[in-house]
This record gives C-alpha cells, sequence and structure tokens, in this order.
C-alpha cells in the first residue's frame, strides 16, 4: 500500500467504526484493560479493520496492535526482532474520547530493520492529517510541515505526577493534551516548547516520532541517549529542535524529575 492509501484506510475506519460512536458510547461498549485504562468497542473494531487490510498487503509483516498486545504480550518481543513491522494504534486517547474530547486519533507506523520508514496520524475531530517518509519530509492534510520555532510555550508531559515540577533554568511542566496524536502535531505548530514522556511504548510514539523528526525536530531520550524506536523502557523528550533538546537533557542533569 502506497503512503496515500494508508491514509485513506485510517480515515475510512474513523469514519465507519470510531466516529459514529463519538459522544455516544453506551456503557456496556467501554471496559477497563487495567484500573483506569480505558478501552471501548471502537478500539477493538477499529484495530480488527486496520490490521486485516494491512495484512493482506503485507502478509509477511508483524502487525503490532495496542489491543492485540493486552492479549498477548508476547507480541512486544516478536516486535523489538521483526525486519518488518507496523504499529497500530486505534484510537490514540481513549479516555478523551470516551470523555467527548475530540482530542483522540488513529495512527499507524511501519517499521523496516529497527527504523521508523512512514507514519501517520488521522485526527478525525480536527479533520487533520500528518504523514511523514522517512527521508521525505511530513505533511499536514497533504501540505509541507515544518516546527514552528517562534515564541515561547509551556513545557508540557503527560505523565500527571510531573505536572507543576521545574524544569531547572526553563520552566514549569503543565500537562499535555494527554494523547500522543494531538500532543506531537501541538508541539510541531509551536504550542508546547517540549514533550517529556515517562513511558516510550511504540504504537504511542512511533509515528509522531518520525513526523516530528521529519519536520525539523528532535526526539531522544531524557537522559540525552539516541531514540531507538524498539526500545521500550526509559522516557522520551521531544522538541521542535536539537538546541532545546540539549537544554532540556542538561535541566534534567542538574534536577531530575520526581
Amino acid at each position: 500500500m502506497d503512503t496515500d492509501a494508508v491514509l485513506e484506510l485510517l480515515q475510512d475506519v474513523a469514519a465507519e467504526v470510531i466516529t459514529p460512536r463519538f459522544r455516544s458510547l453506551d456503557d456496556d461498549q467501554v471496559s477497563e484493560k487495567n484500573p483506569g485504562d480505558l478501552v471501548t468497542v471502537a478500539d477493538h473494531e477499529s484495530e480488527a479493520r486496520i490490521t486485516a487490510a494491512l495484512s493482506r498487503a503485507y502478509p509477511e509483516a508483524l502487525i503490532l496492535g495496542e489491543e492485540a498486545m493486552a492479549a498477548d504480550p508476547t507480541l512486544l518481543e516478536a516486535f523489538a526482532t521483526a525486519d518488518h513491522a507496523f504499529t497500530v494504534d486505534p484510537v490514540d486517547g481513549t479516555k478523551n474520547f470516551v470523555n467527548g474530547s475530540p482530542d483522540h486519533a488513529v495512527m499507524v507506523a511501519e517499521v523496516r530493520a529497527g527504523e521508523v520508514t512512514r507514519g501517520w496520524i488521522w485526527q478525525p475531530q480536527h479533520e487533520a492529517s500528518y504523514v511523514a517518509e522517512r527521508g521525505a519530509g511530513a505533511r499536514r492534510n497533504g501540505e509541507p510541515l515544518v516546527v514552528d520555532g517562534s515564541g515561547t510555550a509551556p513545557y508540557r508531559t503527560a505523565r500527571w505526577g510531573w505536572r507543576g515540577q521545574e524544569l531547572d533554568g526553563l520552566g514549569t511542566l503543565e500537562i499535555s493534551w494527554a494523547c500522543c496524536g494531538v500532543d506531537y502535531p501541538h508541539l510541531i505548530a509551536g504550542d508546547a516548547a517540549a514533550l517529556l514522556y515517562n513511558r516510550s511504548m511504540p504504537w504511542d510514539h512511533l509515528p509522531g516520532g518520525l513526523i516530528l523528526t521529519e519536520a525539523g525536530g528532535r526526539i531522544g531520550r531524557l537522559d540525552g541517549a539516541p531514540w531507538q524506536p524498539r526500545r521500550l523502557s526509559g522516557g522520551l523528550l521531544a522538541t521542535g529542535s536539537p538546541e532545546r533538546y540539549d537544554d532540556v537533557v542538561a535541566s534534567l542533569g542538574r534536577r531530575p524529575l520526581r
């Protein structure tokens, strides 16, 4: 499938199984995988359709879906060594979706030999698409996308426990939009100075990480180590420029987050 065909797949699936349930979910269509970790019928149906389409197009590829991994954790081990794989986040920001917030997305990334080669984010309620191919740049709704480094924006985190903590010499952490498929586009648009995450699950970060870097930003580990897409441990730091990345790493070295 070419890049546009995968985007069309995500848009079609969202139109058929996600958007019709937005603000219309019944109680029995929402459950918890773990305390506070919600999943809906839209997550399951979206992932099933995307996985089936990718499997038909790429029968040799491993498909790592968030909900499939919840049922079979060994998929993460297989993903770590797979030569060709796709990650699928069927409804990123499920809690937002359940609570009626438009800040949710459907995301896919392609990985070959441990490198993210293509990434897709579709925000159905915002009608915004973000797509990147390694070495070919990033696009928003088909138009070239470049990081907006102008102005001063807050530093944000997805971890509630870090909210309000000080980055030494830089500012106070505010909460993010609680959805990686919305967080990364906001960072690219200049609405955040940096994003700090304590978890690095591949379906959450591979699409946005590639789109960010192709738009001119940087992503890496909180300690300054390079981003390794298949490494699961440790947090992530995403910024609009290499210089800002270095500033945040230096700040964390002086005063680590609690």
